[in-house]
């Protein structure tokens, strides 16, 4: 079978032009837009991945605001698009204008035709090799990191975060819903550090009293208070060398958050009724759900802290939001507490799939947890089913407008659930998708998926 003709979309207004370069470009699929709107709905429907752009459009043939304005447009329909610019001769700054906003390249009117089509197969290559890295980045569908089960592609891009800043000394802040994963991800960045043979050491900020969270962060001296029988060593100073996870630091109150501001711009603490200084050398983490920045407003929570411990901040999103996440986890959960509990269930029915990956999870996996290993004790049979998770399937999200964006999102999710609901046979995903297995290979290389 011949490959199809590459598109290629040329936005000029002059006849003349136009017919030059489908002569040009005759082993393309050139198609002609002639203003803004005309671009933007070829944009649309055909996505081509190199556009000529001529700056000078209608209705301001004689300027450029319209043709930038078009650039600007495409490039936030389709940002990989590779826009070359069309200018007048010796309009320079306008080239160089475009290029700033966007533009791959551009080019200066009178059109040399053999150097256009050299440039114009460079802009193609170009956006080839780009989208073969993409696909490359998606196929990496197992999580790098230890104890973290993900296939989704913004967890693997937090994956790819942490081990970028986990070899760095600097202080990181996780944000995210409750039962999220924060701590696994606080582990991660202490075992991919030069501290990983060091202690971690955490601490839940809201599960200890006011009174108490000064010392067991900071440790006391013997006779500091009642029931101060003898010398302690506070969290800070076990995790020497070592990392510190302070989750739900929004929770902490304000002196104390005053007292840590220090310790972060010193490096030194004092015991609880000491009166000396100690050096401890201590890389921190710190986790919370709630907004800070409102905290901030409301006078809980103080700002020079949160700049303090917020050098790089990761944002974890909610299992709902995890594409293709929640049935692995669903499954490698099922196979820990089976384990576990000497059960002999060994999978899923098809009820408790659809249920698992419609139900919108408020609890995160610490919910999704929690609900498989009560099943799991519960349950009768080889398969669990809805009723033991004690789920019913919800309504999922509307998808996009843009028909060719529904059928990708629908083909790629379709495929990811297939897989999951099976433990990745290819044979079984075939069959339950109605399509051969080399099919369902290509399809597996068109969304990156492994």
């Amino acid at each position: 079978m011949s490959r199809p003709a590459k598109k290629l979309l040329v936005v000029e207004d002059d006849p003349g032009l136009l017919s030059q370069l489908r002569w040009c470009f005759d082993q393309y699929e050139v198609l002609a837009a002639e203003d803004r709107a005309s671009a933007i709905a070829q944009m649309r429907r055909h996505e081509p991945h190199v556009v000529l752009q001529d700056l000078g459009l209608p209705p301001d043939p004689a300027g450029v605001s319209e043709g930038l304005a078009s650039l600007t447009q495409i490039l936030e329909i389709a940002p990989h698009t590779k826009v070359i610019v069309v200018t007048g001769n010796g309009d320079r700054d306008n080239a160089v204008k475009g290029v700033g906003l966007g533009a791959y390249d551009f080019y200066q009117k009178p059109i040399d035709t053999d150097i256009f089509a050299l440039i114009v197969e460079r802009a193609y290559r170009m956006h080839e090799l780009e989208d073969e890295n993409r696909k490359l980045l998606l196929r990496q569908n197992a999580s790098p990191l230890e104890g973290l089960i993900a296939t989704s592609e913004r967890m693997l891009q937090i994956c790819r975060l942490v081990e970028k800043v986990a070899p760095t000394s600097a202080s990181v802040l996780l944000l995210g819903e409750s039962g999220t994963g924060k701590e696994l991800l606080a582990r991660a960045l202490h075992s991919l550090s030069a501290r990983a043979g060091e202690a971690f050491v955490a601490i839940n900020c809201a599960a200890i009293p006011e009174m108490l969270l000064e010392s067991e962060l900071f440790g006391h001296e013997k006779g500091a208070f009642t029931g101060a029988a003898k010398q302690t060593r506070g969290r800070i100073e076990h995790a020497h060398n070592g990392t510190l996870f302070l989750d739900e630091v929004g929770d902490m109150p304000l002196p104390l958050q005053a007292k840590l501001l220090r310790f972060l711009q010193e490096r030194v603490i004092e015991r609880v009724g000491g009166h000396h200084e100690i050096s401890v050398d201590v890389r921190v983490v710190c986790a919370t759900h709630q907004d800070l920045r409102e905290l901030i407003k409301q006078g809980r929570f103080r700002e020079d802290l949160y700049y303090r411990i917020n050098e790089v901040s990761v944002r974890i999103p909610p299992l709902r939001e995890r594409e293709g996440d929640v049935a692995m986890l669903a499954r490698a959960l099922l196979d820990k507490y089976a384990r576990r509990h000497k059960s002999a269930l060994r999978g899923f029915s098809p009820d408790a799939i659809q249920a698992i990956q419609t139900y919108p999870w408020p609890g995160n996996v610490r919910e999704l947890e929690n609900k498989i290993n009560g099943a799991v004790i519960l349950a009768e049979g080889t398969l669990l089913t809805a009723k033991d998770l004690a789920l019913d399937p919800h309504t999922t999200e509307p998808l996009p407008v843009n028909l060719r964006q529904v059928r990708d999102q629908a083909e790629r999710q379709a495929i990811q659930r297939a897989l999951s609901m099976d433990d990745r046979n290819i044979s079984r995903a075939a069959e339950l998708l109605g399509v051969s297995r080399p099919t369902l290979y290509d399809l597996m290389n068109k969304h990156g998926l492994k």
